[in-house]
């Protein structure tokens, strides 16, 4: 049996996608979200990833393997902001909503130049339903600041997943399956200039890629057409300090990436 199939089976979802012991009113709340996808729309990847800032990863594409799963992704990938949100709130797609507090959406410009990808919700962010609130939020705040950007001011910040892993562990990937088709509306909706992934779970999700942090940095990646710089995730860095410095240099890259960007825009 497939890895995938395993992990369909876990998540309690059939070759039909049927829940188990789910009752009619949150069974309705997911077939709210259906319709029919196109191949290429199903050709955005997503990762399994073991660690923030290094360690193995192993990526997978993702195969929808049922019409209503197809369907579900179709849906929200035509969804506008209000829709979006909506559906993220009422999402019950995979376990992690059984614990969850808030749903964690994403917060500020939606039609920002800058666009920060994290992990996933830490119990801060979950008890008050916006990303990086807590320590590492202080710390992304300050990283902001440094290459005078802010928070809500032409900065959009999400995450790879909307709910709280248990425990802050990294995302599954049936997790990150599920909650795919949500960034991938931000991202469309929002038209980043750049993105910054921060973290191994969000530079593999992204990029579709098992290499290491280390060897991603330093250099401009593509996302769909969208210029993309890897760097560490805030929360690494609290836990290693040295690594700092190596944050600020990525900083810098991508402010003068941003800074390259317009101008390339003006000469054209």
């Amino acid at each position: 049996m497939s890895r995938r199939r395993l992990i369909l089976e876990e998540m309690g979802l059939g070759p039909v996608w049927r829940l188990r012991d789910v009752k009619p009113e949150v069974a309705a709340h997911m077939a709210a979200d259906g319709a029919t996808a196109t191949a290429a729309q199903l050709a955005t990847p997503v990762g399994e990833a073991l660690d923030i800032a290094g360690g193995a990863v192993t990526t997978e594409p993702v195969v929808p393997e049922t019409a209503s799963e197809i369907d579900r992704r179709s849906r929200i990938l035509a969804m506008d902001w209000e829709a979006l949100k909506a559906s993220v709130a009422r999402c019950v797609a995979c376990p992690l909503h059984q614990r969850r507090t808030n749903t964690v959406f994403g917060v500020g410009d939606e039609h920002a130049d800058w666009l920060f990808v994290g992990e996933g919700p830490g119990a801060e962010e979950d008890a008050k339903g916006e990303p990086f609130v807590g320590q590492a939020g202080r710390l992304l705040d300050n990283m902001l600041a440094a290459i005078e950007l802010k928070r809500g001011e032409n900065v959009y910040i999400a995450n790879v997943v909307k709910c709280r892993p248990p425990g802050n562990r990294n995302p599954e990937f049936g997790e990150m399956s599920c909650c795919e088709p949500y960034l991938t509306r931000q991202i469309a909706l929002i038209k980043p200039k750049l993105i910054i992934a921060m973290g191994r779970v969000a530079s593999s999700h992204l990029l579709q890629t098992d290499q290491s942090i280390a060897s991603l940095r330093g250099k401009r990646h593509d996302y769909q057409g969208a210029p993309l710089i890897v760097t560490y995730h805030p929360a690494y860095l609290l836990r290693n300090l040295p690594d700092k410095a190596k944050s600020w240099a990525d900083l810098c890259f991508a402010r003068d990436t941003m800074r390259d960007l317009a101008g390339n825009a003006l000469a054209q």
